[in-house]
């Protein structure tokens, strides 16, 4: 841990050195706030790190994928966070490379260094029976981070939403520029979408507190369905509803490979996985048991 360094002008004693994997990302960048605002120092560990901007944060250079750049990363700290995650596959990157395999290497590296806690993050409805790869890898990489690291403390949270997300802005934008909005199926999966911070302070309550579960799912105040979503951004946000238009999970599929095809970002073959199937909290223990209060859609929208 860090120690008050000698001299007049003497810096704070911080409370943890947290490594942070995927540190720069839609949700690695906000658990790095909130971590600092709890009074620890952090490292944000990437294949491509940048000079840091912040008091008491530390850019380091580590692959995930290459279980020999970890140790060095991880001198000294006292707890780590696996945020990095992948929602495309490339020809050289798979879901389990980076979910299963990369997920194990972290946890081993984090058990030979002895890090006293470990926090790796998933998703709701983790599964590694499900037919689908990315649900598949999720679940897989559970069981692969918890046989490495037995104390590991496993985060599942729904669907995020926040600023520059890939969720209610891409929703925005097609209901702010189209008559028409295609939904997935019926518009009727449900989903628990949570707001970014509030997983982002979870996970730093989680790694400030001694006294925490092993397993969380984070959802936000509401269960809609996607098509109350949809209604809920126009009503807020556009003042005009597109016609909604139900579209067979088999035309997106479609899609999605013609898109792939022609070298097109439309929408992945994961996107289509995740909204043919209900994205809920269960009943384990989720952001109240850490004392944080739940955003809305609706109080987001009106907010921003």
């Amino acid at each position: 841990m860090a120690a008050t360094s000698e001299g007049t002008h003497s810096e704070p004693v911080l409370k943890k050195e947290v490594c942070v994997f995927g540190g720069t990302g839609f949700l690695g960048q906000r658990i790095v706030s909130h971590l600092l605002a709890l009074g620890c120092g952090v490292r944000v560990v990437s294949r491509h790190p940048h000079e840091p901007t912040r008091p008491h944060v530390a850019a380091v250079k580590a692959d995930i994928r290459d279980p020999a750049s970890l140790a060095g990363a991880l001198v000294g700290a006292d707890a780590l966070v696996n945020a990095v995650s992948l929602y495309a596959e490339t020809p050289d990157l798979s879901f389990a490379d980076v979910h299963v395999t990369g997920a194990a290497a972290l946890a081993r590296a984090a058990s030979e260094s002895r890090i006293a806690q470990f926090v790796q993050l998933s998703g709701i409805g983790a599964n590694p029976d499900s037919d689908s790869a990315y649900i598949r890898a999720r679940g897989e990489g559970e069981a692969a981070v918890r046989w490495e690291k037995p104390n590991a403390v496993i985060v599942r949270p729904s669907v995020m939403f926040g600023p520059e997300d890939g969720f209610l802005e891409t929703l925005q934008r097609i209901i702010r520029l189209s008559p028409v909005l295609p939904l997935f199926g019926s518009g009727d999966a449900l989903l628990q979408p949570v707001y970014v911070e509030n997983v982002a302070e979870a996970i730093a309550r989680i790694l400030t507190c001694d006294d925490h579960h092993k397993l969380y799912e984070f959802g936000g105040p509401r269960i809609y369905t996607y098509r109350e979503i949809v209604e809920t951004i126009a009503r807020v946000r556009a003042r005009r509803l597109p016609l909604l238009l139900p579209t067979p999970f088999a035309v997106w599929r479609a899609a999605a490979r013609a898109g792939s095809t022609l070298g097109l970002r439309a929408v992945s073959t994961t996107e289509i996985e995740l909204m043919e199937r209900d994205n809920v909290a269960s009943d384990l223990p989720g952001l109240a048991e850490l004392g944080v209060t739940p955003t809305s859609i609706e109080t987001f929208l009106y907010e921003n």
